[in-house]
């Protein structure tokens, strides 16, 4: 289990922090007390650092995550210099948090511990990047079982893996899962968005590029499939990329090598590609705009993510869910919400899937009483 130590003079921080982290899985120490936090340090061997910038984090060879209720770039430079590992301002994103900390222990920076004339037994003088974790898939229902049972199979392999479904339906979250099940667990877990990058620009993005390849490259740059050697790659909405980019992608895949823009040397990657996509990738194919033969690449397993309506018998677990975590995000207790607004949210037709319930509850918590009733779902859900 991931041991966090959180140091802030806020109690308030303290404790809105350390019972979201212990509902997501971490074990967890927080303090105000410097000494404290240094002692903590000896005895127990935590993972990662949550301190406040006007703490003094131990030197205890533990990496740390700055945190600060400045905005300013000179504040996270600074908190940089001194060793963070990341810098995130208050009030704090939550889920900005915990893909912080994920990236913290899944690359560690290589700091060694304090020396002493005698090592004490247990005293560690070196990291080591340790497994990922990812967050539960939420649902007791047989189509969420069956998605559960294939990640596990599958997740061990090096197989290729084609996730498919709507958006909103959690694609990443099994792309996460399976990196974390894989022999890959302790290596880089990186996304790319191939909807997201201009076409001009996905080339450079996923193989990086030389200093003077093109006007705006001002300096060399690694791409995705560098970043993520040793690792996995989850590769979203890999339906949206453009044919030439999809060339260059099969190449790297039946080759094991890239090149960077503006380079005509090979470098070598050891990388499981996993991809997404809310397309029919057969229909692209038949349309033109989509290589077959990629297809076969990267869909040698294929796990397709159901929408919500079709196991909407797990509608109450995660509401249950998401209101105990938002609840925890803002600080508050968790809202009751009477069997009528679940039987009406269950009824609903969820366009937008797991994403649009994870709203919708935000929005009922936010607006309506002392609890959730069948009247709110109706007021401010349609």
């Amino acid at each position: 289990m991931t041991k966090v130590l959180i140091l802030d003079q806020s109690k308030s921080v303290r404790n809105i922090l350390r019972e979201r982290l212990e509902y997501e899985g971490f074990s967890t120490e927080a303090t105000e007390n410097e000494k404290e936090a240094s002692d903590m340090c000896a005895k127990i061997p935590f993972d990662v650092i949550l301190s406040d910038t006007a703490c003094k984090v131990p030197d205890a060879g533990i990496p740390f995550i700055a945190l600060s209720t400045e905005t300013s770039i000179d504040s996270a430079v600074r908190a940089v210099r001194n060793g963070a590992q990341d810098f995130l301002t208050k009030p704090i994103d939550m889920n900005h948090l915990l893909q912080s900390i994920q990236r913290t222990i899944e690359n560690p920076p290589a700091v060694a511990a304090p020396a002493a004339p005698t090592a004490a037994p247990g005293v560690r003088r070196s990291r080591r990047a340790r497994p990922a974790q990812a967050e539960p898939i939420i649902g007791d229902s047989p189509e969420i079982d069956r998605v559960r049972r294939l990640i596990d199979r599958v997740a061990p392999s090096e197989a290729r893996v084609l996730i498919t479904g709507e958006n909103g339906t959690g694609k990443e979250l099994v792309a996460r899962r399976l990196h974390a099940g894989s022999a890959r667990a302790a290596g880089p877990f990186v996304e790319v968005n191939c909807a997201a990058i201009p076409s001009e620009l996905i080339e450079s993005e996923l193989f990086g590029h030389e200093r003077g390849a093109f006007t705006s490259a001002i300096k060399q740059r690694k791409g995705k499939f560098e970043q993520a050697d040793g690792g996995t790659l989850f590769m979203d909405e890999i339906g949206d990329m453009s044919p030439a980019a999809q060339a260059k992608v099969l190449r790297a895949l039946q080759e094991r090598r890239i090149s960077r823009v503006g380079s005509d040397k090979d470098i070598e990657v050891d990388v499981r590609v996993v991809a997404a996509t809310n397309k029919d990738l057969r229909e692209e194919i038949r349309r033109g705009n989509f290589r077959e033969d990629l297809y076969h690449r990267i869909g040698v397993i294929v796990v397709r993510v159901p929408a919500l309506r079709e196991h909407a018998a797990d509608i109450p677990l995660l509401t249950d869910h998401f209101i105990r975590l938002i609840s925890a995000e803002y600080g508050l207790a968790p809202k009751p919400i009477d069997p009528e607004a679940v039987a009406a949210l269950q009824a609903m037709p969820w366009s937008g899937n797991v994403r649009e319930l994870r709203n919708v509850v935000e929005r009922l918590l936010i607006l309506s009483d002392g609890r959730i009733t069948a009247a709110d779902v109706k007021a401010y859900c349609n």
